[in-house]
């Protein structure tokens, strides 16, 4: 499994699957062994450069809402002063799901903790208008995604899931050419690129689509099955 979420909004989801296998989570920035419930490595988004990016992009657009996803297993969100989520980010509708997201009344506190990567709202522009205008304003920090709806991130500079994906392909002793990889959104961009076969999903973004080896069908048409049991079953 290959996903944005973090480690702490994806272990009990894997608990309850059964899976035992490794995971790519945090947009690639920590590799999970769901068997040992154990993070293998955890790449973190340095503070200070964090600061430096949020300053040029405010220069440019003025102020957003930042919201800090923390570092580690039990790493829950810090939700700077004025962030509000349009949807429930990562938690999921489920009994297991941990209650991790807490709200702060000063955005210094957003500092206080190592962390994975930044969530950014902005009141006027869209999530594809929003990352553009970060990338272009500090792009030179930091990387900037849409991960789905009402998503926008800040990565290290660099990572990718494509980043998380290399570590676990060494480890399970496979190359990029080896694999086959799904996604429906931006961030999903450089693992379609990495895997040796990359499929969207019909309800992808157009971004995704455009560089897709393979477009199925949609999520609610069971698209990922029916490319594997065409691979699988012949």
């Amino acid at each position: 499994m290959a996903t944005g979420r973090t480690v702490a909004w994806t272990r009990h989801i894997l608990d309850d699957l059964g899976y035992t296998g490794l995971a790519v989570c945090g947009q690639g920035g920590q590799l999970y062994h769901a068997g040992e419930h154990r993070l293998l490595t955890s790449v973190t988004l340095d503070r200070t450069v964090a600061r430096r990016a949020l300053e040029a992009l405010e220069a440019r657009i003025g102020p957003v809402a930042v919201a800090a996803s923390l570092d580690g297993i039990d790493g829950g969100i810090a939700m700077g002063p004025g962030f509000a989520w349009r949807r429930d980010p990562e938690a999921v509708p489920h009994p297991n799901a941990p209650d991790l997201a807490r709200p702060l009344t000063d955005r210094d506190g957003l500092w206080d903790a190592p962390i994975s990567k930044l969530y950014l709202r902005h009141p006027d522009l869209s999530d594809d208008r929003l990352a553009a205008a970060c990338t272009e304003a500090a792009g030179a920090y930091a990387a900037f995604v849409v991960s789905g709806e009402d998503l926008v991130e800040m990565l290290p500079l660099g990572l990718t899931k494509a980043t998380g994906l290399s570590l676990a392909a060494r480890r399970l002793g496979v190359t990029a050419a080896d694999t086959i990889a799904f996604g429906d959104m931006p961030n999903d961009i450089p693992m379609l690129s990495w895997a040796g076969h990359g499929v969207a999903m019909a309800d992808a973004h157009p971004a995704l689509l455009a560089v897709a080896d393979e477009v199925t069908a949609g999520h609610e048409a069971e698209g990922i099955a029916k490319v594997l049991e065409r691979l699988l079953l012949g």
